[in-house]
This record gives C-alpha cells, structure tokens and sequence, in this order.
C-alpha cells in the first residue's frame, strides 16, 4: 500500500514539476572514424577529434590533448578490469556519446569510468555500467557534466559502492540532466559555486551530498527511493530549489538535511513520503546567518521538520504540512524557528474577516516530543499506542500541558495555490 502511495505522489507530482528533457545522445563531429579492434590511443594523442565505430574499443584511453571523442551507444569502451577506464588531463577535451563498461575495483585509488582532472572538460551523453566509481571530477573548473547515465550494482551494498558522480575541489561547473541508480552517492565536496540541475537518482545513498561546498544551486532534480535527497553539510549560502526528494526510508531517511550550514534558501521543493522531510542540525551555526525555508510541500512524511540543537533563525513561509505523522520536532529543545504564513493541515482556527489568514494562531504542543526528545530511545515506540496515548492526554489535560514547538502567528486558511505546493 505504502509504495502504491509513493507512486501516486510522485508521478502527480512530476506532472505539476520540472523534468529533464527528452535524452538525446550528442551531435557527431567532423573526425576520424576508428573501427572496433583498432588502438584508439594513438589517434586521440595526433587527431582534434575522434569517433568511435561500433563495437568494442579496449581501455584504458588518455586524452592528453584537447581531443574530442565521440562514438554513438553501439560503441563501447571496455575496461582491462585494472585502473580508470578514460583519464581526461587536457583542458578544453570531450569525450561524448559512447558507452564505458567497467574499470578497476580498487576504492583506495578511485578507479572510475571517467576521470577528470583539468579545466573547460565536457562529459557528456555517456552511459557507464559496471564501474567502480562513475565520473570524478578533481581539482578542476568550468566542467559540464550533461546528460549521462551512471549505473551501478544493485547486488552491492550502499556502502560498498562507488559514487556516482563526484566533483572535489571543483568550482564554477555543471552537472546537469544525468541519470544515477543503484549508486552510492552523487558528492560535492570542497567545491564551491557549481550548478546540480534536472539530474535523477534512485536506489542511491545521497542523491545529493555538499560539504564545505558554497554558494551551490540545486535545482529541479529528482531524487526517488534514495536514503537521503539532498544534505548539505558545513555550507554557507546556497538554493536548494524545486527539487522533488521522495520515498527516503529508514531510521537515516530524509529529504533534505542541513548541519551546521547557513544563509541557504530551501524553496519550491515537494517532499513526500519520506522518513524525515526537512532535518536542521545546528543550523544555522554562524551568528550572523539565518535559512529561509519557502513554499516547500511537505506531504505524507512521518515527521515533518526536525530541529537539532534549536531552530532559531530559520524563516518558514508559505509552506504546506499535509498529511504528516508529526509536523514539527525539536530534538533536545532550543530557540523555536520563525513561522509566518504557512498551511497547517491540522490547523483548527478560524477566518472571519476572510483575509485567507488564521484569526487565531497556530500553535503545536507535543507530549510525545517532550517525553521522545528527553528519552530518544522511546522513539522505538514510535506509532505505538503507549506514545499516543501520551500525545492524546498532553492536548486533552491541561496540568500535562507540554512546550511549545511551533506556532505561526499568521497561518493561511487554505492550502498554497500553485504546481509546487498541491
């Protein structure tokens, strides 16, 4: 039943949503065909562009050189099983279009279909399957990442796979439009001012992980069955934006996660079914910043907002909680967020002079958060009827009246109109 929900929520959100465009493979240069069986590297180390005929090709391949390499799908670069696939060290080179099947299986040494460690690079087009680590990206600018698909192994454990996608100590770049399934993560780490746009991930760890990575834009993507949607760790200033972050499970699942971040805007997103939509943990940590949390959907999710280490300046507005097990939880107390405006769908007030606002404030008080945040280990009982009980009597008698979580001086009567917020 709970998948059967999951998948209505999703597809009526995508119809309202953004979606990557209809995946085309690449245009073919003027270049110098190379037929299967024949060595490719000493074409890529004289020619300006290369194409790859159909069939296999054997790797590994150094692009020295600001070289194109192009091949259509039937065309595919195979792994020796030792090392990185294709290693890019010429700024200005591209590789589009073909198929990588394979590299190394060494983690410590990052083996990957694609390595990338010069500036302008462009990989894009490609499909990659049985690799280690999908595209790595180092030490490295102005690096487009469009239109590939990474796939790993599903029979593998999370942690035993290699990431996806990952750009480290990176800037000024796009990875866009990509597909990435059965993964472990698609990481940014120390890599500041890069753009993640319309890119889909599932069956993932992190669809998205920033650390130490400032002033990102992530944006329009989709994150479906993944442990974790977007989280972003020890950022300053960012746009987490009309994302869709759905189905993240489990004891560690959520749709969007910052620590210790701050002057980041989450806005426009749909958060459905996931264990936990939005976790704040100490964020933001730096006096002088504040969050902004706008227009988001938060639907179906078994708690809705949780705070760690207190919420003060973050700013909720125009947000809808619908359909939520807890709609907001504050781990461990602290100073309360700021609410104004947002929908409530358990909101039991009035509007008389029917300017589309509360006439009475929202307040939420919880015995259950109380008695769970002094005791975490109660959270075991969670859904269990001795912790409803407790919710029940801490709203029905007044002698056992709990702290206050949340309250919107101003909350809308009605539900938020527009696509992201249905």
């Amino acid at each position: 039943m709970k998948s059967a929900v999951l998948i209505a929520l999703v597809a009526c959100a995508d119809a309202g949503g953004s979606l990557p465009p209809q995946d085309l493979p690449p245009s073919r240069p003027a270049c110098v065909e190379v037929a299967a069986g024949t060595a490719v590297q000493p074409f890529l180390d004289r020619e300006l562009a290369v194409c790859l005929g159909p069939g296999v090709h054997a790797g590994p391949l150094r692009l020295r050189r600001p070289v194109v390499l192009w091949g259509g799908r039937d065309a595919v670069v195979r792994s020796t099983g030792d090392g990185t696939t294709i290693r890019i060290e010429a700024a200005g080179a591209r590789v589009a279009g073909f198929t990588i099947d394979g590299s190394g299986a060494r983690y410590d040494l990052l083996d990957a279909a694609v390595h990338v460690g010069a500036d302008d690079v462009t990989v894009e087009g490609l499909t990659i399957e049985r690799a280690t680590f999908g595209i790595l990206v180092e030490r490295a600018r102005r690096v487009a990442v469009r239109g590939n698909v990474v796939r790993g192994d599903p029979a593998q454990p999370l942690g035993l796979r290699g990431d996806g996608i990952r750009l480290w100590e990176t800037s000024d770049s796009v990875v866009e439009d990509n597909t990435v399934a059965d993964s472990r993560d698609l990481v940014v780490w120390y890599s500041s001012r890069n753009l993640l746009r319309r890119n889909r991930v599932s069956g993932s760890r992190y669809a998205a992980h920033l650390m130490y990575s400032h002033g990102c834009t992530v944006e329009d993507n989709r994150s479906v069955g993944n442990v974790v949607g977007v989280f972003a760790m020890y950022v300053r200033g960012g746009v987490i934006r009309r994302n869709l972050l759905a189905g993240s499970a489990g004891a560690a699942g959520m749709g969007i996660g910052l620590k210790d971040s701050g002057d980041v805007t989450v806005e426009d997103n749909r958060l459905l079914d996931d264990s936990v939509c939005l976790y704040l943990d100490n964020s933001p940590v730096q006096a002088t910043d504040s969050n902004r949390i706008d227009g988001n959907l938060f639907r179906g999710c078994g708690r809705a907002v949780v705070f760690h280490g207190g919420g003060g300046r973050n700013h909720f507005g125009g947000n809808a909680l619908v359909d939520n097990r807890v709609q907001v939880e504050n781990e461990g107390g602290g100073d309360a967020a700021a609410w104004s405006g947002n929908w409530f769908d358990d909101y039991a007030g009035y509007d008389l002079d029917g300017d589309g606002r509360g006439d009475l404030p929202y307040e939420l008080r919880s015995l259950r958060g109380d008695v769970v945040s002094r005791h975490p280990d109660l959270r075991f009982f969670e859904g269990a009827p001795a912790l409803a009980l407790a919710e029940a009597v801490g709203r029905l008698v007044p002698l056992a009246r709990p702290s206050l979580v949340a309250r919107d001086d101003r909350p809308l009567i009605r539900a938020p109109r527009g696509p992201d917020a249905r």
